[in-house]
């Protein structure tokens, strides 16, 4: 039984990995996880300089998920590069180093100083403000989605992976755009924004106002998204959007995902990702799937 796939080349021995923003660099959750059994680690979305985020608070529990508005809070690549990669050295598993940034400029420099390092992808998170566009996020723009994935590939030494995000008309026009600037792939979906209101306090329970939804109750759209994108472009897509189980993994790879990533559900159950890479087993044993690879896109 065949579970590898590949991702702009890279070959993963599963394709389960964790979404940016809710496992760390791997080290808070080692202890629960054996990061050997994933496919991959996707650190936290990291920038040129250390990013102080949002105030508090910035998180706050809703139906079926989270609002997060951390605010990309980071130490900045050069920590990454001393602390996170050594650590994620010690693992059999694939790193996909995330970065973020306010203007096309601070995503240059992270991935030219990831140039040299022991990291086998690297994932453009596109939802960051644009400054020099009145703070519109670079993935809501086609032509700025275009001109900033153009910009990172000239420059960049490992694939590039586009997060694209969800908060746009047109999900495959988006897809199209990071394709044809020479995206190896795409991640999808980013956060929802939402909001919550403490009817108590008559106050924004989060500091920010708005905030990302994640979790179950996006699951669906994501599922959407993924299928949308994967009939537009060629290139690979990894899923992610709510995953809390195996069989959710498998609906997205159905959709069109040629792997998938656990985010929020981690907060849950810090042992989920081995439990979803075993589940997919599990289930390919079941219904006598030899290749994991016919799975991808088997609907219609």
């Amino acid at each position: 039984m065949n579970t590898k796939i590949k991702i702009a080349g890279i070959e993963l021995k599963n394709p389960v990995m964790t979404a940016s923003g809710t496992f760390g660099s791997g080290m808070e959750y080692a202890g629960f996880v054996d990061l050997n059994k994933l496919g991959a680690v996707v650190t936290k979305g990291v920038a040129n300089i250390p990013w102080e985020g949002n105030p508090t608070p910035r998180v706050a529990e809703v139906y079926g998920g989270m609002l997060n508005a951390i605010g990309l809070q980071n130490p900045g690549v050069d920590v990454l590069l001393e602390r996170d990669i050594p650590f994620l050295k010690q693992f059999d598993t694939r790193i996909i180093v995330n970065v973020c940034g306010k203007t096309v400029e601070d995503y240059l420099e992270v991935v030219e100083k990831l140039g040299d390092a022991a990291v086998d992808l690297l994932e453009i998170n596109v939802s960051c403000p644009n400054v020099k566009e009145g703070a519109i996020a670079f993935g809501q723009k086609a032509d700025c989605l275009y001109d900033i994935t153009s910009a990172i590939k000239k420059k960049a030494k490992q694939p590039v992976i586009m997060k694209l995000s969800p908060n746009v008309t047109d999900i495959a026009e988006m897809a199209k755009a990071a394709e044809a600037a020479g995206a190896d792939a795409l991640s999808m979906i980013n956060t929802i924004t939402g909001m919550k209101i403490d009817i108590y306090k008559r106050k924004f329970v989060l500091a920010n106002k708005t905030g990302g939804l994640s979790g179950p109750a996006v699951k669906p759209v994501a599922v959407r998204m993924v299928y949308q994108a994967s009939k537009a472009v060629k290139i690979p897509i990894i899923g992610m959007g709510g995953i809390a189980s195996a069989e959710d993994a498998v609906e997205f790879m159905m959709a069109g995902a040629s792997a998938v990533a656990v985010g929020a559900m981690n907060f849950v159950n810090p042992c989920l990702t081995v439990e979803i890479a075993e589940g997919i087993e599990k289930y390919m044993k079941q219904y006598k799937i030899e290749d994991i690879r016919d799975m991808i896109g088997c609907v219609d």
